[in-house]
């Protein structure tokens, strides 16, 4: 007889490496869209409140569905308006983006200031001078923005700040718009529309330490092996004598920064009644005021800040109307 061929294909995904932990909760966007024609801001962030099913009318027209009522997952994003406290201007340099100077707003709000306060001699109309300045050799401005944690169900008092680019239209008109939204609120219907499509940036579910069964998806060996029942016969040949960074080993698993394209929002909201469960939702409990619908999931448990933005490279076909959403489920999610 000859040798007989077994089926042992590659166990778990190389795609995501290395699966370290990520340096914050707070995802990091390192790309922003450049098809905007007018000032905006291209990005927004919400806490993660959790999930609950709809019934939708499908307006994909080349969807077989098309007109029909189906059930989709939908995930609730609480978005409390979120406060601009400053812009900054970059320049890019032969190393990448280097700071170039910027604006804060005269006043910052009670909450940010349980991280920082101004300087005493902090001048608002000389920075205002100095960005007019500095005008000629800007190449990005960006509104740093942070999150009001109090008025949702997060026990946590302290806002969360997010770096987000002012995209569309040209320097000039960029920095006008910055001057206009700095120290005011932003909503998130402002900033997105229902119907549009957005990335979802968020760090997923932390799992901690964990070995290669788990981790990776590899057999369990039988109980008289050798060594090792919940690992890999073999982490690889005399030469070269190295371990591969392709052979499943154990290690950090969950809490990865995890970017999601074309998530569809689906309802934008300002009553939060009109989708939190009865009960409120699991781990979170009631959404209050604005908030977001999105088809399917997004990375991170309840409570965490999820970023978005808009989409690096969106469908070629958006449905022009808002979808149609005839039923929410509000139904308790506590026996689940």
């Amino acid at each position: 007889m000859g040798h007989r061929k077994t089926h042992a294909p590659k166990r778990g995904s190389l795609a995501y490496l290395p699966r370290g932990r990520a340096s914050s909760p707070i995802g990091r966007i390192r790309n922003w869209p450049e098809y905007v024609t007018s000032p905006t801001i291209l990005g927004a962030a919400g806490y993660k409140a959790g999930m609950t099913h709809i019934l939708l009318v499908e307006d994909q027209p080349h969807s077989p569905f098309f007109g029909q009522e189906r059930v989709f997952a939908a995930t609730v994003l609480e978005v409390p308006p979120l406060i601009v406290f400053g812009i900054r201007a970059y320049n890019l340099t032969p190393y990448g983006l280097n700071t170039l100077t910027e604006v804060w707003a005269p006043e910052l709000s009670n909450d940010l200031k349980r991280k920082f306060t101004l300087p005493t001699n902090y001048d608002y109309e000389k920075a205002l001078n100095r960005l007019e300045e500095q005008k000629e050799k800007i190449s990005e401005i960006r509104a740093l923005i942070h999150t009001q944690p109090r008025l949702v169900s997060v026990p946590k008092k302290k806002p969360d700040i997010i770096e987000v680019k002012i995209g569309g239209g040209s320097i000039e008109e960029q920095i006008n718009y910055g001057k206009q939204i700095l120290g005011k609120q932003i909503r998130i219907g402002e900033i997105f529309k229902e119907g549009q499509y957005a990335d979802v940036i968020g760090i997923s579910k932390g799992k901690g330490f964990q070995g290669p069964v788990k981790r990776w998806g590899v057999r369990i060996l039988q109980n008289k092996s050798r060594k090792t029942v919940r690992g890999v016969g073999a982490i690889g040949p005399w030469r070269p004598a190295r371990v591969s960074y392709t052979v499943p080993r154990a290690g950090q698993m969950g809490y990865h920064q995890r970017t999601e394209y074309n998530k569809r929002i689906l309802k934008i909201g300002e009553r939060g009644e009109e989708v939190s469960p009865k009960g409120g939702f699991i781990r979170y409990g009631l959404v209050h005021g604005d908030y977001l619908l999105i088809r399917g999931s997004v990375p991170g448990p309840s409570k965490r800040l999820i970023t978005l933005r808009y989409p690096l490279r969106p469908p070629s076909s958006i449905p022009e109307k808002p979808p149609q959403i005839s039923y929410i489920s509000i139904e308790s999610k506590q026996g689940d």
